[in-house]
């Protein structure tokens, strides 16, 4: 039992890695007063760009830097719609996302059922020896370690330095960080490259190190809950984190009755929970003025910036 218990939460840790790291670059676009709806098209050009990348190198470092670029550059679409040229950022965001979902479909043809590149698991020296923790947490592939580091340093930018309260303030009154001196435009623009970076190394860790290979839709809505995920945190990196994990351990169960055996809990009621919980808070993110009183939603979330006001 106590094996079974590790191995679930193994599991638990790998699946939650992608949504984790895509959900940290969304704190970040929507702190500064972006959302980005596009992050499941961004999470596919990186795991296919990765893919593709690895398997003509077999350069890990050349793949994941493939991947990163490619999220950027979906990314880089929607700053250049949405805080730019100031249109709606839901419909900017959804039409990148769409342009990435379906390019990826496209030009991806070629690559479904090749070969590619592996990134192995390393062991954290010392780390890795703990009883129970070290087989969970520290026998994992570079970008989980990635993850890992990124969660402090995120809730540090944004709590603790001068550029993350230049994030806070573009999000929260734009006006008046423009007053202040803070360059609006270009932190929020950053913020979206930022989190379009992140998306596609999301991506990246599906195609090289979750599920090493290259299919059509391998993302399988990640994205989307990635954005739930940020809602239902109330924008707080670490909520994000056990948001990720709740996610991360509903498909390790999954996984663990299906390969056991168990039929206690159907296991399409497993498979669908994630997606059904990302609906129930997609729905109730419509109502984001009444988040706003009893949330953590930046004030000016999804409104676009002008100096005539």
């Amino acid at each position: 039992m106590g094996n079974d218990l590790i191995l679930v939460a193994q599991i638990a840790v790998k699946s939650s890695i992608a949504v984790l790291l895509a959900a940290l670059g969304e704190v970040l676009s929507e702190r500064g007063g972006v959302l980005n709806l596009g992050l499941e098209g961004m999470m596919l050009a990186g795991a296919l760009a990765g893919f593709a990348v690895g398997a003509a190198t077999g350069d890990p470092l050349a793949a994941v830097g493939a991947a990163a670029l490619a999220g950027m550059a979906l990314a880089s679409l929607h700053a250049l719609f949405s805080v730019g040229c100031g249109a709606d950022q839901v419909l900017s965001g959804l039409a990148v996302g769409l342009l990435g979902i379906g390019g990826t479909g496209f030009l991806g043809r070629a690559w479904i059922g090749g070969q590619g590149l592996r990134l192995p698991s390393y062991d954290v020296p010392l780390l890795a020896g703990v009883p129970v923790l070290g087989e969970i947490l520290f026998r994992q592939p570079p970008l989980a370690y990635a993850a890992y580091v990124l969660l402090p340093l995120v809730c540090w930018f944004l709590a603790r330095t001068r550029a993350g309260l230049a994030v806070r303030a573009s999000g929260e009154n734009a006006q008046a960080a423009d007053a202040a001196g803070v360059p609006v435009r270009l932190t929020r623009s950053l913020c979206v490259l930022f989190g379009g970076c992140l998306a596609g190394l999301a991506g990246a860790y599906l195609s090289l190190c979750f599920t090493p290979g290259w299919k059509d839709g391998m993302s399988a809505g990640q994205g989307y809950i990635a954005i739930a995920m940020v809602v239902f945190a109330g924008w707080r990196p670490g909520r994000v984190a056990v948001g990720a994990l709740l996610f991360g351990g509903l498909s390790a169960l999954q996984f663990y009755f299906q390969a056991a055996g168990l039929d206690t809990v159907p296991v399409w009621v497993l498979r669908v929970l994630p997606y059904v919980l990302t609906l129930l808070v997609l729905a109730a993110s419509n109502r984001l003025d009444r988040l706003r009183r009893f949330g953590n939603a930046p004030a000016g979330l999804c409104r676009p910036f002008s100096r005539e006001g």
